[in-house]
């Protein structure tokens, strides 16, 4: 995963979040549920690190604007 730039929490309510889950459908939910609450960088894509359990992710969001579902 690429490094987290001092752009993507330069400012209050910006947050870099790495989700981790034990399959797609549960780390997909989760993406989707965050996005109706805040705005994010939306559905992004899986991955699996060989040798660790899981599914991985990560989301850009700001917890300060309102996501897809409170507009």
């Amino acid at each position: 995963m690429e490094q987290i730039d001092e752009r993507h929490i330069a400012e209050p309510g910006l947050v870099v979040l790495d989700i981790i889950g034990p399959d797609e459908d549960t780390v997909t939910a989760v993406m989707k549920c965050l996005e109706r609450v805040w705005a994010t960088s939306g559905i992004t894509p899986l991955r699996r690190v060989p040798g660790e359990p899981g599914v991985r992710t990560r989301v850009y969001a700001d917890v300060l604007r309102l996501g897809v579902a409170q507009l």
